[in-house]
């Protein structure tokens, strides 16, 4: 991580945005991806087929330079996706989204000692950041009970332990305060410039990416538990918000998973099934797939045109059958399955191009967004400490 990258090339980066002529790409977005292609050192932006504007930087792109530029990462750093494998009797949504935990409630290391899920933690926290741990977040972060659908590739399932009927745990969730901490370090010096010492930087980055991680297995053992099963390792578990260093320059991914021979699940909307991919995504793609179905709508919209189509409890069951546990109203509008892209069109783009193919899918039963409080209690985010 400490190799020290070329001089800075003053040409502007080549954009390449892996989508049809009918997908639905923002062209804010793709200007975004052009500012960025114009930074010093940049030398070739890839988007994918879930890309949407993001604060200063796109959202679903692959960012490739000799500079290393901590904005193009982002505050959570190490966010990824996770999928564990989940043995249960029997899987009713209502029953067991009455027996999901409150995964706003951090695990503390002295006051939860005895909880079990800690036997996933091995060796010390990363970073010693021990504040948020097991805390699923906001946003468009998630647990997810789900099953598997429809099984494409059999063989490529199989060797993954996946056949249609079996359950999942789908999590998605990244550093919490431990990145937005990195980047806020770096921003109140720096601003949205080069990151001064590459070294220092990444250091740092590594730890968040590895907490990350940990976050993930905490958050599924919790919920194992609590459903009365064992928890798995995770057979996928990938990072889309990270930097990497690669061919003597730095791979900067924001909403973008590793696409170079990596099993990713390509999460869809609460609504919607997910799709597990194996990704072989070449140089033109910045070696990276898409990592979810994509923001067509900004937040402030959806809640807008939300409230003005469906009820809160319309919103708490989807049109599959399965069940939404989120007491935060304002964030169910928000994340609603209308607000994003056809997760269909994205797999379709990616497979089009030659970047994956599609190995399963995964049906929603439960999916975990915030504790539900219950109707007409009118607690929502800002009593629950939203970011």
């Amino acid at each position: 991580m400490s190799q020290q990258p070329s001089v800075p090339s003053s040409a502007p980066a080549t954009v390449t945005v892996f989508a049809s002529p009918t997908s639905w790409i923002e062209s804010a977005a793709v200007d975004q991806c052009h500012q960025v292609a114009a930074l010093d050192g940049m030398t070739h932006v890839a988007a994918m087929p879930d890309l949407h504007p993001g604060k200063g930087a796109p959202i679903g792109a692959a960012m490739a330079s000799t500079v290393l530029y901590p904005f193009l990462v982002g505050s959570d750093i190490g966010c990824g996706i996770a999928v564990f494998p989940i043995r249960l009797k029997r899987a009713v949504p209502e029953r067991l989204a009455a027996r999901f935990p409150d995964l706003d409630r951090p695990l503390n290391p002295e006051r939860d000692a005895d909880d079990p899920a800690w036997a996933v933690l091995t060796g010390d926290v990363p970073a010693g950041h021990t504040e948020g741990l097991g805390t699923v977040g906001r946003g468009n972060h998630f647990v997810e009970l789900a099953r598997v659908g429809a099984v494409l590739e059999p063989d490529h399932a199989g060797r993954l332990g996946l056949a249609a009927g079996d359950l999942v745990l789908v999590v998605h969730s990244g550093s919490r305060g431990l990145g937005e901490r990195i980047l806020r370090a770096h921003t109140e010096r720096h601003g949205a410039g080069p990151a001064p010492d590459p070294a220092a930087y990444l250091a740092m980055h590594d730890e968040a990416v590895r907490w990350g991680s940990l976050n993930r297995r905490l958050l599924a053992a919790r919920v194992a538990h609590a459903l009365g099963a064992e928890p798995t390792a995770p057979i996928v578990d990938q990072c889309h918000n990270l930097v990497e260093v690669r061919d003597g320059g730095y791979l900067h991914r924001k909403g973008a998973a590793p696409g170079d021979g990596r099993d990713v699940l390509v999460a869809g909307t609460r609504g919607t099934p997910s799709y597990l991919v194996a990704a072989h995504a070449g140089a033109e793609a910045n070696h990276s797939v898409a990592h979810g179905a994509g923001r067509k709508m900004s937040r402030a919209d959806a809640l807008r045109r939300g409230r003005a189509k469906h009820t809160v409890e319309e919103l708490r069951r989807t049109p599959l059958g399965s069940r939404v546990v989120c007491g935060d109203r304002q964030l169910l509008f928000e994340e609603a399955p209308t607000a994003y892209k056809r997760i269909e069109q994205v797999i379709t783009d990616l497979v089009d191009h030659g970047l994956a193919t599609p190995v399963a899918t995964t049906v929603p039963l439960v999916t975990y967004k915030t504790p539900d409080v219950g109707p007409g209690t009118g607690r929502g985010r800002r009593d629950r400490g939203g970011r």
